[in-house]
């Protein structure tokens, strides 16, 4: 991982998942008194390195961080991916759960900042309630139909024969050899391309009824935004999925890429982005600041009921 500017301090951790799994996690720490603990929770295949900008730029703001490489992924991941068996919700309810847990023994508020599955990852939490406030970027539903068609099209061929043939070959979601992210493990293979099957993602799937619940259990401010051009995620594929949250304080938002360049799936968190981590980081606090006591009120009626106590 490259080093951090001087005036920043960061510590490398190992963080234990729920079920005892090693983690390899950074800590950015505010150098003033912080506004909260801020956790990263990045996209499917992309290695926590690639969001040090934006934790660099957050800690200028005011906010510790916490980046994280999943299991199976960057320097979380084993000696070999093949015969390495994970479930790809595992890295929700095992990984980032574990990174809400550490940072809810501490005082600060905890934010959360998703990209493309850190978004999703919101909803399979079993501590959701200890999050303040998430912003997501470029949360889709992962269906076809919703892409761009030449996007379909490119995204149809990966799933249906180009991807089969490679794990097939090599044991795993060898995705590096076709230069588009951090090689998977097979079991995130296996569940991503069946979900991306259906229109609304998993919850289509007659075999992960139970998520519908899960999402409906979130009560937390959350904005999801997705730019016009981003190919995998495009505002109606956005719209598909968040649906799912339907008890949350939800607020979407659509970005307008610029006119000599593009923001795509990747962008967000590129150079050039701040403008985007302002109004994101802005969001946040004022959200937490002018609505706690009411998300707070609903936390603990839905805390009494799931106890039976009303």
């Amino acid at each position: 991982m490259a080093h951090p500017p001087s005036d920043i301090l960061v510590d490398k951790i190992l963080l234990s998942a729920l079920d005892g799994y090693p983690l390899t996690a950074y800590r950015y720490y505010a150098s003033t008194v912080a506004k909260g603990n801020l956790i990263v929770a990045g996209a499917t295949g992309v290695q926590q390195r690639f969001y040090r900008r934006f934790a660099e730029y957050a800690v200028s703001r005011g906010f510790n961080v916490l980046t994280l490489d999943y299991r199976g992924v960057g320097e979380s991941r084993p000696a070999t991916l093949k015969g390495f068996e994970m479930s790809y919700l595992d890295w929700a309810y095992q990984d980032l759960a574990a990174a809400v847990a550490m940072l809810g023994r501490e005082s600060l508020p905890i934010y959360w900042v998703g990209h493309s599955f850190g978004g999703h990852a919101i909803g399979l939490l079993p501590n959701h309630h200890r999050l303040s406030a998430c912003y997501s970027f470029g949360s889709g539903a992962g269906w076809s139909g919703w892409m761009p068609k030449h996007e379909a099209r490119k995204v149809r061929l990966l799933w249906n024969f180009i991807l089969p043939l490679i794990v097939k070959w090599k044991g795993y979601m060898a995705w590096s050899m076709l230069g588009m992210g951090d090689d998977l493990p097979r079991g995130v293979y296996q569940d991503w391309r069946r979900w991306c099957r259906f229109p609304h993602y998993y919850f289509d799937d007659p075999e992960m009824q139970h998520v519908v619940d899960l999402y409906a259990s979130v009560t937390t401010r959350c904005r999801f935004v997705t730019s016009e051009d981003d190919p995998w995620a495009p505002p109606r594929s956005r719209d598909a999925f968040v649906k799912g949250y339907r008890n949350a304080l939800l607020e979407v938002g659509d970005l307008e890429p610029p006119v000599s360049g593009s923001i795509g799936h990747m962008g967000y968190f590129r150079a050039g982005a701040e403008h985007f981590w302002d109004e994101c980081l802005r969001w946040l606090t004022a959200r937490t600041d002018q609505g706690l006591m009411p998300v707070q009120a609903v936390r603990e009626a839905h805390a009494a009921r799931s106890l039976g106590r009303t």
